[in-house]
């Protein structure tokens, strides 16, 4: 049977994005609607949650099912949503001041446990919904609202994070390669288990030192430098290049068993599609099962 292919404009809602004109999420949603485009993942199998902040807004401005949540809550929301049915395709979206400051704990947990959801951070280095102020990836020294006289905190590493947190699909993407984007975010929802595409996203209202064109003098590609994506430690230490050479690609790729794939309740497929149980002794049984 041939399947028809899908129009990347069937992914489009019809709200028209709010971001400011030259923002770096524009390459993201961009990205996001050509990789299900071109995997023919029909709309209402994907749903997308999201916490708070600019890049948040992002599920509804795709044409899928979406969730928005409270504040570093995209992932708790996305693997509730992944358990209650596994035929579902899920991406988690966000920022790196929702992700990686009130979000971090459920950031580490969602990839030890191996959860088949793919998380897209849209990484500025700044807060930008809230004008200004300094994120837990902002670089040291750096003048913000927040941190007049200059930041005094090391940043977060979101890739070696990732790599020793257990994800088995870590990658960074940039909005100024979109080509490269799009290719990224499509092999990560390929991907069984937990992937994260930490994507370089420009603010260009807030943040006027990570610049597209401060990235575009150090990105360079993992693909053209022959990188072993099976080698975690190879890995780890590319997650550490910053200064004058940027890496961006695949940094580790892990076939490994997924928690909803071993989750025994989920054995005989989606808990959707499993019959409910609501009978007289249910209540006994489950007191039988755990005293």
């Amino acid at each position: 049977m041939v399947v028809e292919p899908i129009k990347i404009e069937e992914y489009k809602s019809e709200i028209t994005p709010t971001w400011c004109p030259g923002c770096g999420d524009f390459a993201v949603l961009r990205g996001i609607h050509t990789a299900l485009a071109r995997l023919k993942i029909k709309s209402e199998n994907v749903v997308i949650s999201s916490g708070i902040g600019c890049s948040s807004n992002l599920p509804g401005f795709v044409n899928a099912y979406g969730f928005h949540g409270l504040h570093g809550r995209s992932l708790p929301i996305a693997n509730g949503i992944k358990l209650a049915n596994t035929d579902l395709t899920v991406i988690a979206t966000g920022g790196d001041g929702d992700g990686y400051g009130i979000g971090l704990g459920h950031f580490i947990h969602s990839m030890r446990r191996n959860i088949d959801i793919t998380y897209i951070v849209m990484n500025n280095q700044i807060y930008g919904l809230t004008t200004g102020q300094a994120s837990p990836t902002s670089e040291r020294g750096m003048l913000t609202k927040s941190t007049p006289s200059g930041l005094l905190e090391v940043p977060v590493n979101p890739i070696a994070l990732a790599l020793i947190s257990g994800a088995t699909y870590v990658s960074r993407g940039f909005s100024g390669n979109a080509d490269h984007l799009s290719s990224t975010i499509e092999n990560a929802l390929s991907h069984k288990g937990f992937s994260l595409v930490d994507v370089l996203s420009p603010c260009v209202t807030y943040n006027k030192i990570q610049t597209y064109q401060w990235f575009r003098d150090r990105v360079y590609t993992l693909e053209d430098e022959e990188h072993d994506t099976n080698d975690l430690k190879q890995a780890i230490s590319k997650s550490y290049e910053w200064e004058s050479k940027i890496p961006i690609g695949v940094f580790y790729k892990a076939d490994k068993p997924t928690y909803d794939g071993d989750e025994p309740a989920l054995q005989d497929g989606p808990l959707v599609n499993q019959p409910l149980d609501t009978g007289k002794n249910i209540a006994k049984q489950l007191l039988d099962e755990f005293t």
